[in-house]
């Protein structure tokens, strides 16, 4: 609340600011009249969209106080909030917070060129016509290397040279490309589709799909971030597979942790521009799950950063505290209740050569043998029909769409006992409870499970449905008392351990779930039960740690904090992070409540169950016939290999990429032609809900990734039904529903943004569209719910998390979870 606020309430009558509140409520939430003291959502059936639109009109009257929707759960009656606002109390002392404008007071960047544009496209096209020739001439050099084997003999140890040969190749080249392109990374600005930015962009590129991101975890990482220009510390363990970019601008001190899910890339965009600055991490500090770390932030030595929390620019932590939150602040929680083990550098050693040779003995001369196999058949038919015309090739295609449904078909029963018998047998060796060194046979266990049991594709493939209870509970989740919803999980559920996984009956979860079983220092590991009370709902985006204190009939919003310290939370909702307490439900939540038991239950999930099940079908036919099409490409490059040469599978590499947009686009387009996605409020057993389903699951998204910071991201947003404006540089946003988005011109969104056009708690379904205006910036991790809108120029911080309903005014600075306008002189309303 700024100082002309408060004084005007100070100087106002309280009863007139009363009356003009009520009046207000009435008008949003349809009622004849609102007695001062009568609860939001209790007493008037209000809910949390009803109160966003609410809040918005408020602040549309300069001669009424600021009112955020944090306000409106810690004072939900007129009388209260009055009181408060009064009081000065709803403005928050974000002790280590630094100043928040409540308007940018940077000058709007001028817009780029159309010239520009086009050409960083250009390049950026080039560079991957580079990169997939590059990759054609090894692979095919190294491949007619090793089928000059004499024997079986010969050719294994050929690709295991090969493999290492490759894997030095492939990891060495982003170390070499940023040392000639950069140099070292210094804090600086760049003008988005630039050509400096076309270096930044293909350095970002290799770096972050080099193979060594699948040794995140392991002794090796540490090292591949000291080649790209890190200081990095003895003991550093990082388990985030999301590779820091300008290493130069990373520091961590030595047994600092870093878990899974945290976003430190030492840059950020702004408003068309590239930032980069530093991100210091002290001695023995500890970043939690799902964090985000953006530039200029630091940990001190001994300090520690909660999960779901993050520290935006120029936030610095001091030496031994703790802190969470977004942004973070104090706490007195603590986030590493794990005591150290013996680990010196001879253990680490020898886990990383181990790593190394298990890489380059077993799965790579796997993945070759299957090649081998693969192109011998091709060219040993393909050889017989060359002087045939007219029937090359069609021999071989019949073949090879026997073998690609034979094989497709036995792929997932085979997954599935893979799943169900050798982690079952591995949870034998780790004990629940007890703390094990790192980089000794029992992390190795533990690490073979967690690779073992979470299946992306699985798990995307039975989620939203029936199926997705039997197949945790056959991976090994505690499911044995379950109702069934037909939705008990969504189509994104992961876990470090699901032997160490229960939950309780009656609860919903959607996508994003992580259960945080397991518990790292820099030394050891420990894998604790997670149990999750019975008939919670949990929202999207929730990593939940061991220690959670929440238990039965709980509302856990998207993108909470579970908290770790204090009572055991029941019969209420959390929200936020840090986390605080409001409704567990409304009235609009019960409006489908005759569905959701006895007879109208029965018939809903008999329906549902039928409709799943043919989405489940259609999904596995699109994957089977992209895969097909994808061996087609390339076994036709291989039956021209003897006439052409490297060129046939440069080309095919090539063409990989823009087959897959399209296959998919027309995927998503055939699925939507009948069901266009719009708004909705039904149940969830209401068959346009079940569509709604099918549109999330059957077509391919991981695509997309590949496409981020360049100028065809936005043309593909738009083949896939978003309403996109010019110039739009998204280096990783997930957009769900994109029938329902309007994005304005010269906008910039960062990594990790989720753009969610709906909502599902409990039994009902709730969508909206999203407006964006032109030159907003979303920073790094936000998140923005459903029915927004967003005007000309706004800001959305980092990691922020903007509530349904909410209206962002032109040119203004949101920041927090839930994101609330920043004051002038700093903090947040």
């Amino acid at each position: 609340m700024t100082g002309q606020q408060l004084k005007a309430v100070e100087t106002a009558a309280v009863p007139d600011t009363e009356v003009a509140l009520a009046g207000l409520l009435a008008d949003v939430a349809k009622l004849d009249e609102v007695p001062f003291d009568s609860h939001f959502f209790n007493d008037l059936g209000a809910d949390s969209l009803v109160m966003a639109h609410f809040c918005a009109r408020v602040r549309k009257r300069p001669d009424l106080p600021s009112v955020s929707m944090r306000d409106i759960y810690r004072y939900p009656t007129i009388s209260a909030l009055v009181a408060a606002l009064a009081g000065g109390t709803p403005q928050d002392t974000d002790l280590g917070a630094p100043p928040i404008t409540a308007l940018d007071t940077r000058p709007p960047a001028e817009p780029i060129g159309r010239p520009h544009f086009v050409l960083c496209g250009v390049l950026q096209a080039l560079c991957y016509l580079g990169y997939a020739s590059l990759v054609a001439v090894i692979t095919t050099r190294g491949y007619e290397w090793i089928a000059g084997g004499k024997s079986v003999l010969a050719s294994y140890a050929r690709s295991v040279v090969f493999g290492a040969v490759l894997l030095v190749v492939l990891c060495a080249l982003p170390i070499v490309m940023k040392w000639l392109l950069i140099g070292r990374w210094k804090p600086q600005r760049i003008r988005i589709w630039s050509l400096p930015y076309v270096r930044f962009w293909l350095v970002r590129t290799l770096v972050r799909s080099s193979p060594a991101r699948l040794f995140a975890g392991s002794p090796l990482y540490p090292l591949y971030l000291r080649a790209l220009g890190a200081r990095v510390g003895r003991g550093v363990t990082f388990l985030s597979r999301s590779v820091p970019v300008c290493t130069d601008l990373l520091t961590i001190g030595e047994n600092t942790v870093v878990r899974k899910d945290s976003l430190i890339s030492c840059y950020h965009a702004h408003d068309g521009v590239i930032e980069t600055g530093p991100v210091t991490l002290g001695r023995d500090a500890v970043v939690s799950e799902a964090t985000v770390l953006d530039i200029g932030t630091r940990l001190g030595d001994g300090s520690q950063l909660g999960h779901a929390s993050s520290l935006h620019t120029g936030q610095q932590v001091p030496d031994g505290e703790r802190w969470h939150g977004s942004p973070g602040e104090p706490t007195d929680a603590e986030f590493q209740p794990l005591e150290a083990a013996r680990c010196g550098t001879l253990r680490r050693a020898v886990h990383g050569v181990l790593l190394l040779l298990v890489l380059v003995t077993v799965y790579v001369p796997l993945a070759v043998g299957c090649l081998d196999v693969l192109l011998t058949r091709v060219l040993a038919s393909n050889a017989m029909l060359r002087e045939q015309t007219s029937a090359i090739g069609w021999n071989y295609y019949g073949d090879l769409f026997v073998v690609t449904v034979v094989g497709f078909a036995l792929a997932l029963p085979a997954s599935l006992v893979l799943m169900a018998t050798v982690p079952r047998l591995l949870a034998r060796f780790v004990t629940l409870g007890r703390t094990y060194p790192l980089y000794g046979f029992h992390h190795g266990v533990h690490r073979a499970i967690l690779l073992l049991t979470n299946s992306r594709f699985l798990t995307r493939l039975f989620g939203d449905s029936s199926a997705i209870v039997y197949y945790l509970r056959w991976i090994g989740y505690d499911l044995r008392h379950v109702e069934q919803s037909g939705s008990n999980f969504g189509t994104g559920v992961k876990h470090e351990s699901p032997f160490a996984s229960k939950v309780g009956s009656g609860t919903m979860v959607a996508d994003g779930l992580s259960l945080m079983n397991a518990d790292y220092s820099s030394t050891s590991f420990r894998v604790s039960r997670i149990e999750i009370g019975a008939h919670n709902f949990l929202g999207n985006r929730i990593s939940y740690p061991a220690r959670g204190r929440t238990g039965d009939n709980c509302l856990l919003a998207t993108k909470v904090m579970v908290p770790v310290d204090g009572p055991v939370r029941h019969d209420v909702g959390l929200l936020g992070s840090p986390s605080f307490e409001i409704p567990r439900s409304v009235v609009r939540d019960s409006t489908f409540d005759e569905v959701a038991g006895g007879d109208g239950l029965r018939r809903g999930l008999a329906g549902k169950n039928r409709h799943n099940a043919a989405t489940v079908a259609w999904t596995l036919f699109v994957a089977w016939l992209y895969l097909f099409c994808v061996a087609a490409l390339y076994s036709t490059a291989a039956s021209l290999y003897a006439r052409w040469g490297t060129t046939t599978v440069a080309l095919a590499n090539a063409l990989a990429l823009p087959f897959t947009v399209f296959y998919f686009v027309v995927v998503e387009r055939i699925v939507a032609v009948r069901h266009r996605p719009g708004p909705l409020f039904c149940s969830i057993y209401d068959r346009r809900f079940w569509q709604r389903e099918r549109y999330w699951k059957v077509p391919a998204e991981t695509y997309l990734q590949v496409l981020n910071g360049t100028p065809f991201k936005g043309f593909v947003w738009r083949m896939l039904g978003a309403d996109v404006g010019t110039r739009l540089f998204d280096d990783g946003c997930h957009l769900t529903d994109r029938w329902m988005v309007r994005i304005g011109d010269n906008c910039t969104i960062n990594a990790g943004t989720v753009i969610q056009c709906h909502s599902q708690e409990d039994g009902a379904f709730k969508s909206d569209r999203v407006e964006i205006g032109s030159g907003c910036t979303f920073s790094v991790g936000a998140y923005v719910h459903y029915g927004v809108r967003i005007g000309d120029g706004a800001v959305l911080a980092t990691d922020s998390f903007l509530m349904k309903g909410e209206v962002v005014p032109e040119r203004a600075r949101w920041a927090g979870n839930p994101a609330r306008p920043a004051l002038e002189g700093g903090g947040e309303a």
